[in-house]
C-alpha cells in the first residue's frame, strides 16, 4: 500500500487474531518498516520474526504473537514471550503508517495484556527507544512505568514494565 493512500478507516473491520505462518511476509514488512536506518539492533537478530513457531507458539501457550487485520491486509502486530515463570515481555509492537493514531496499537496492546492476565503473569516488561513518542505515550495510557534508561549502540533505550497483580477481591 501507498504510505500517501488515505484510508477510510471503520474500527469495526479491524479484527486481532493469532497469526499464522501465512502471515509471515507481511510480519515480515511489518517488522522491516519498523527497523532505524534499515539495520536491525545489534542486540536483536529478528530471529522471532523469521522462525515465528519458534519464537511465539513453541512454549505450550505461555508466548504469543498477533496480528491486526483490516479486511484482508495486515496493518499491525505484537508479540508477548514467557521470559519466567510470571513474566512476560511485549515485543514486536508495529503498526502500518497509515493506520497509526486509530486505534491499532490499542487493540494490539489490550489483546496481548489480556493474554498475559489469563496465563498469571505477574508482570510485564518491554523497551522502546526513546525516539518512539507515540508507542511510548501508548504504554504509559496503558500504565506501564519507566524502569530505567540506558544506552545500546549509542541509542538511548527505555525499559517499561506494568504490574499486573491485584489484591484478592473481599
Amino acid at each position: 500500500m501507498d504510505e500517501s493512500t488515505e484510508i477510510q478507516f471503520d474500527i469495526s473491520r479491524l479484527k486481532v487474531e493469532l497469526a499464522t505462518e501465512a502471515d509471515l511476509p507481511n510480519i515480515r514488512e511489518l517488522f522491516r518498516a519498523g527497523l532505524e536506518d534499515g539495520q536491525v539492533p545489534a542486540n536483536d537478530t529478528g530471529a522471532d520474526i523469521e522462525n515465528l513457531t519458534a519464537g511465539y507458539f513453541s512454549d505450550d501457550g505461555a508466548s504469543g504473537f498477533w496480528v491486526a487485520r483490516y479486511d484482508d491486509m495486515i496493518v499491525g502486530m505484537i508479540g508477548v514471550q514467557r521470559t519466567g515463570s510470571n513474566v512476560g515481555e511485549m515485543r514486536r509492537l508495529r503498526v502500518h503508517n497509515n493506520f497509526r493514531r486509530r486505534g491499532v496499537g490499542t487493540q494490539l496492546m489490550e489483546k496481548a495484556i489480556g493474554f498475559c492476565q489469563k496465563h498469571g503473569y505477574l508482570k510485564v516488561v518491554l523497551d522502546v527507544r526513546i525516539e518512539r513518542e507515540p508507542a511510548i505515550k501508548l504504554f504509559e495510557k496503558f500504565g506501564f512505568v519507566l524502569s530505567r534508561t540506558r544506552e545500546l549502540d549509542g541509542r538511548r533505550m527505555l525499559d517499561f514494565y506494568i504490574d499486573l497483580y491485584r489484591e484478592p477481591d473481599a
